[in-house]
């Protein structure tokens, strides 16, 4: 089976292909760094779903998501950007947990994996 890399650097891979799956690194907000979580979220969102389109895939095959908080109590915050985001009916399996993240302003870190 062959492997596709999207975006790939010295150090990692924005997604790698294999199998009829598609995975997707870590992403963190990048237009977004220091603001809200919610921002921060929508942010990464809009990142995931262009890599997506990129492997051939959508948000509606997203199979598992792990998302990090560096604030647990932020919750609340981030699900308002994930719901408006997600498609009813269409969720993944998903697990969110805090965690300390890579850098300062950095506070939403989401992977995901979905089907092409």
């Amino acid at each position: 089976m062959s492997i596709t890399r999207i975006g790939a650097g010295k150090r990692m891979s924005e997604a790698v292909i294999h199998g009829g799956k598609a995975y997707l690194a870590g992403f963190v907000a990048d237009k977004a760094v220091g603001k809200s979580v919610k921002e921060q979220t929508a942010d990464i969102l809009s990142q995931i779903d262009a890599t997506l389109k990129q492997a051939g895939t959508d948000k509606t095959k997203i199979l598992k998501a792990n998302i990090w908080l560096t604030d647990i109590g932020k919750w609340a915050e981030m699900n308002e950007a994930w719901d408006a985001w997600v498609v009813a009916g269409q969720t993944p399996a998903r697990a969110t947990v805090e965690s300390k993240l890579a850098g300062p302003g950095l506070d939403v870190e989401i992977m995901v994996e979905a089907a092409i």
